[in-house]
């Protein structure tokens, strides 16, 4: 069950990604089973992060696969992850693809409208 730490909406015409609490080990395999089930069809992907808690490995390595996925397909994504934050922190001392992060939900969505 993985309803405490990932929900769905949409953005526009982006499918919305709400991630929360702590993405580690012990739940990124069930998120990234959900979050691709939910974005196959997506014709652009926003994730949120700035509930995160807490991101280690597991999570990076779930971003970098969905990321890596979505543009094999030639999907748009963005990842929201605030001004700071456990998420934003973790990113970027892994050297994340900074062209990915947005700092708020609608500089996001309107960034990846262009």
């Amino acid at each position: 069950m993985t309803d405490q730490w990932v929900s769905f909406s949409r953005h526009g015409v982006a499918e919305l990604v709400h991630l929360k609490g702590e993405i580690d080990l012990a739940n990124a395999n069930d998120i990234g089973r959900a979050i691709v089930a939910r974005t196959t069809g997506a014709s652009a992907v926003l994730i949120d992060l700035t509930a995160v808690s807490f991101l280690d490995s597991a999570g990076v390595r779930l971003l970098d696969f969905i990321v890596g996925d979505l543009d094999d397909r030639g999907k748009p994504i963005k990842l929201v992850v605030g001004e700071r934050g456990a998420a934003r922190m973790t990113l970027q001392l892994c050297s994340f693809r900074t062209d990915l992060l947005a700092t708020d939900l609608d500089r996001a969505a309107a960034e990846l409208d262009r």
